[in-house]
């Protein structure tokens, strides 16, 4: 059985679910830092501050289905600018304390100011 969690309404310029939930693994796609000024929520003016919230943003929807940042076992870094690789990974280790999932860091560009986004899989449950 898979679980779409956080799908898209029809039509939606962002045709993708939040995550998916399928044998004992939760699979989040890729997400910058939420950016929303009506409401108050930048997503930062710097990589680490972008860092930090699409990190916190991220596990927000892992604990949502049960789980946390500290099942993650592996993460893709999206990242615009590779002169913010050393600021990226700087914050990055901080969210990771009990020990550093696989990743891979892709350069990206979509049509955002982003400087930063996150995908990963995780372990379901706690």
């Amino acid at each position: 059985m898979i679980d779409f969690i956080g799908q898209p309404e029809p039509g939606s310029p962002r045709p993708f679910s939040r995550a998916t939930k399928a044998g004992g693994m939760i699979y989040v796609s890729g997400h910058s830092a939420p950016h929303d000024p009506a409401q108050g929520i930048e997503r930062g003016d710097t990589a680490g501050e972008q860092v930090r919230n699409s990190l916190n943003f991220i596990d927000k929807i892992l604990v949502e289905q049960g789980s946390s940042l500290r099942r993650v076992v592996q993460v893709t870094m999206l990242i615009t600018d590779p002169s913010d690789y050393t600021a990226c990974n700087a914050e990055y280790v901080k969210h990771f304390p009990d020990g550093l999932p696989a990743r891979h860091t892709v350069r990206f560009g979509v049509p955002t100011e982003a400087k930063v986004g996150f995908s990963c899989i995780a372990l379901a449950g706690d």
